[in-house]
């Protein structure tokens, strides 16, 4: 007789590590802020508050509340250390949040409209196994109409990357 195996104990970070990482983040966030809108001025001047003194205690404020965030997430009497998602239900976010960071990066390089089309493309044939044609179609049709309801109707520029200087845009 075969005994059966006790499924084995989720594995992934805690609550509580993901609340100081998300602190850390946000802490990073507002240093940004601060050193920024030091650098334009954040002091208070003559005719009044310089143009970066609002945006850098906003940044003070998110600094500030992230270490509150981050030391009751790690050293605080309430932690929550039950597992936040388990590696095996992470895996299908990161299928759609790396490749999305791929595509971000890619606007800047590619323009809005290719990166678009490959992103949309990619998704279709990998997470949906659709036809070539089909994926064509549709990845190729939807940035076409963005373009024209962008570009041509709104008349707001988006950036087009070296497709651009070849256009003569």
């Amino acid at each position: 007789m075969e005994q059966k195996q006790p499924n084995p104990q989720p594995t992934g970070w805690s609550f509580s590590a993901v609340d100081a990482i998300a602190a850390v983040v946000i802490f990073a966030v507002g240093v940004v802020m601060m050193v920024d809108n030091y650098k334009i001025g954040a002091g208070w001047a003559s005719d009044g508050p310089e143009s970066g003194y609002f945006p850098f205690r906003i940044g003070a404020i998110l600094c500030f509340a992230s270490l509150v965030v981050a030391l009751r997430s790690l050293l605080g009497k309430q932690r929550k250390l039950e597992i936040f998602v388990s590696r095996e239900r992470f895996k299908p976010v990161l299928l759609v949040l790396l490749p999305t960071a791929v595509y971000v990066l890619a606007i800047q390089f590619l323009g809005i409209y290719v990166a678009s089309t490959l992103f949309i493309a990619a998704f279709m044939r990998v997470m949906d196994k659709s036809s070539w044609l089909k994926t064509l179609l549709v990845s190729l049709g939807v940035s076409v109409l963005l373009f024209w309801m962008f570009e041509i109707q709104f008349k707001v520029p988006l950036p087009k990357g070296p497709l651009e200087a070849w256009f003569g845009y």
